[in-house]
């Protein structure tokens, strides 16, 4: 069919043609983009058990509960800026020269001094993070991005065709990051390295020292740096500091995030920033302006909010950002007392932010295949909900929010404790672990049946006696292929018999070790 006009100026219409149909297709930024979480909680069956109300450890925003409440400075700030009538209009795109102008005060520290023209405002620190990324990443570059890191990065870089290579935190060692294997994954098309501390969902915050680690490998590679610092000074009591990074370098540039989002207890009015730290005007050539640029896709930030930000970044107390860091610590060290007396969950004891990372052996819960399975089943018993561990790409583990309640929380732990007491199947002891510990004081003291757990374990520390066995074990085991391997080509040298017997004598000391170890539950168990 076509639409043709006859001499007269009038319309007509051909039906001998095939009639076209509707191809309207979504673009390929909008196909290309997916969230982790989102699209793996659909895939889950999330129905919570009918007579147990639902506790969601899930949500990462500290206000769903009622229980962290902002500063009154903060809210009567707004209703100033509000009948002011002065902040109903658009701003500039990088925002009000006042408001960048307390953000530069807020943010600045000595070796990381920023000005008002070096802040761009944004809806949210996540819009922050989307215009850093787009301003310096093209098609088919890559940036590197932490594991177990925030899903974000991952959904803002695939949309605009930027792959994302994730680099190892190790949980072993407060997740820092394996340096070796971040340097390893750096090649020619790598356009930034984001680095998140205090982190989520990990809950720790890098030392000045680990930071140093990280930015001599951006030195190397001549590689700026994206730094999410959303979580800024939210570091538990003797937990460690908090440091800028940017404050500790005088030659990578940085690109800083943050926002009032977590600090303030405010993510609902999306108000973040971008901070550019660049001592050698190493982006002066072209990414300010590509910032600059990226910033007019939004027309600016929240005005009213603008408005307030001078008095909220100045006037709010101490006392308020204490009172809720003490709070989160408070149910931090209650959710890791409680779960690392739970058989099978071995909880990481955060120094930061607002979660904790707990992981599951899941050889004691057969049943279940992987972390999905198990969250959903604990929803559907216990009516909990965590964030299982591949929402950020690290299996058999789940990740709690410590900002609900503490009698909630409380609540919780005990619901996966006697989800995890249901589930628990015991295996056998090793050969290694059965000639180092009795079995009949280990395995039965402790309230074991041959290959079950039954009732309540007598001591709540057994578990952590058996991973420390098993884990000997295996430490004894590795050492001795070494050593075997190291000495098969001399085992007819002098002194080759004392090898033997200092490698025998390790393992002895090792077996005395654990004994000592067994007798001391004992006796705490008996007094």
């Amino acid at each position: 069919m076509r639409v043709n006009s006859n001499q007269n100026g009038m319309s007509t219409i051909n039906e001998s043609e095939v009639e076209k149909e509707w191809k309207v297709k979504a673009s390929l930024m909008a196909r290309d983009t997916f969230n982790p979480i989102r699209d793996i909680l659909e895939t889950m069956d999330i129905t919570p058990h009918p007579d147990k109300k639902m506790i969601s450890l899930s949500i990462g925003d500290p206000t769903v509960f009622g229980n962290l409440k902002p500063s009154s400075v903060i809210t009567e700030a707004v209703i100033e800026s509000i009948t002011s009538g002065k902040n109903n209009g658009y701003g500039p795109s990088t925002g009000f020269e006042p408001a960048r102008e307390a953000v530069a005060k807020y943010l600045s520290v000595p070796d990381g001094e920023v000005t008002k023209d070096d802040i761009i405002l944004c809806s949210g620190c996540s819009c922050a993070l989307d215009i850093v990324i787009s301003a310096l990443a093209n098609r088919g570059q890559n940036i590197l991005v932490p594991r177990p890191g925030f899903p974000l990065y991952t959904t803002l870089a695939v949309g605009l065709g930027i792959n994302t290579k994730e680099y190892n935190l190790l949980p072993d060692q407060d997740w820092e990051v394996d340096i070796e294997h971040m340097d390893s994954l750096i090649d020619e098309n790598t356009a930034a390295i984001v680095v998140n501390s205090p982190s989520n969902p990990c809950g720790n915050v890098f030392s000045p020292a680990h930071l140093r680690q990280i930015l001599a490998v951006a030195e190397l590679h001549k590689i700026p740096i994206i730094a999410d610092e959303i979580y800024e000074n939210f570091v538990f009591p003797g937990s460690g500091i908090y440091v800028p990074m940017a404050s500790l370098t005088d030659t990578v540039p940085i690109l800083s995030v943050g926002g009032l989002t977590k600090r303030f207890l405010i993510p609902g009015w999306r108000m973040g920033w971008i901070a550019i730290y660049d001592k050698q005007n190493i982006f002066a050539a072209e990414v300010r302006k590509g910032l600059m640029c990226m910033s007019q896709r939004i027309i600016g930030s929240n005005t009213l909010i603008q408005g307030a930000l001078p008095t909220i970044l100045q006037k709010t107390p101490k006392e308020f950002f204490s009172s809720a860091i003490n709070l989160v610590h408070k149910n931090a060290k209650l959710a890791h007392k409680k779960l690392r007396g739970i058989p099978g969950l071995l909880p990481v004891m955060p120094s930061a932010a607002m979660y904790m990372m707990v992981k599951v052996d899941m050889e004691r819960f057969p049943l279940f295949q992987h972390d999905l399975q198990f969250v959903e089943r604990l929803v559907s018993e216990q009516s909990v909900f965590c964030l299982p561990g591949k929402c950020f790409n690290y299996p058999n583990y789940f990740r709690i929010v410590l900002t609900v309640p503490m009698e909630l929380l409380s609540e919780a732990c005990d619901r996966m404790n006697q989800f995890c007491l249901t589930h628990l199947i015991c295996p056998p002891p090793s050969r290694m672990v059965s000639s180092m510990i009795d079995q009949s004081t280990l395995y039965a003291t402790y309230g074991k049946a041959p290959g079950m757990f039954v009732d309540n374990p007598h001591a709540d520390n057994w578990h952590s006696t058996w991973a420390l066995a098993v884990s000997l074990a295996q430490a004894m085991q590795n050492n001795r292929r070494m050593s075997m391997s190291n000495n098969s080509d001399d085992d007819d040298e002098p002194g080759s018999d004392k090898r033997v017997r200092k490698l025998s004598t390790n393992r002895y000391d090792h077996s005395q070790n654990l004994q000592r170890i067994h007798r001391r539950n004992s006796l705490s168990r008996e007094t």
